[in-house]
């Protein structure tokens, strides 16, 4: 059949070593460091078992910017914020039904360094309407991501410090063992939600110290030596 209109691009992520991951869809984790769920206004587990559900929302695939090019400000918000995260690549499809945490692992193709920016003014409103806030999340050039690194050159996960400099000065910085859900929890929840499949990215959730960027800032997300998303933030 042919297609009317073109095709749009599917947007692809450069990967360390030669080669592109093409992305299929973006998932992102919510309140998944204990300190910044608090400085949220929101409650933190003060246990494993007190865990309870992930909260997860999503973005377009092609809200990526890769390369470290310039993002623009984006329209309707006068109050846009960083959240630095890990960010998960599949490379593998999951199989049918539940994924058990225990191969979830099995599915990352490579891990990377990224930024959830958010239009904390609109989230603002929607949260005290209780209405959905994909509006503060989900638009355009919302996911500023580095270059991806293939897992097998990455190591343990838990000791990485995950990081964020704006303008020189640091702004966000823990560990990764901070995470109140690691990798396989994640997966392992997602895969009750949704049909997991090579060409996913996770957004994995963000430390504490969110805060505003302005046009003219320029700031440097890190994943300790492992990778590193540079970016300016156009007016």
């Amino acid at each position: 059949m042919t297609d009317l209109i073109p095709p749009p691009p599917v947007p692809r992520i450069a990967v360390a070593g030669g080669g592109t991951f093409p992305v299929r869809r973006i998932y992102c984790v919510g309140r998944n460091f204990a300190d910044h769920a608090r400085e949220m206004g929101a409650s933190a587990p003060a246990s494993a078992a007190e865990r309870g559900q992930p909260m997860f929302f999503m973005k377009p695939a092609d809200a990526i910017v890769t390369g470290d090019a310039d993002v623009p400000y984006p329209s309707a918000t006068a109050d846009l914020h960083h959240e630095v995260e890990l960010v998960v690549a599949l490379g593998a499809d999951a199989p049918a039904g539940e994924l058990p945490a225990a191969q979830a692992l099995s599915l990352v193709f490579a891990y990377g360094v990224g930024l959830d920016l958010t239009r904390r003014d609109l989230q603002a409103v929607a949260k005290a309407k209780g209405a959905p806030w994909d509006i503060a999340k989900g638009f355009d050039h919302s996911a500023p991501v580095s270059e991806l690194v293939p897992a097998d050159r990455v190591g343990e996960l838990g000791p990485l410090v995950l990081s964020l400099e704006v303008n020189g000065q640091q702004r966000q910085r823990a560990t990764l063992d901070s995470m109140i859900w690691n990798v396989a929890d994640i997966l392992h929840a997602l895969s009750r939600l949704y049909a997991l499949r090579a060409g996913d990215l996770v957004f994995m959730g963000t430390p504490a110290g969110v805060a505003a960027l302005q046009p003219g800032d320029r700031f440097s997300a890190r994943l300790g030596s492992v990778a590193r998303c540079d970016g300016r933030i156009a007016g």
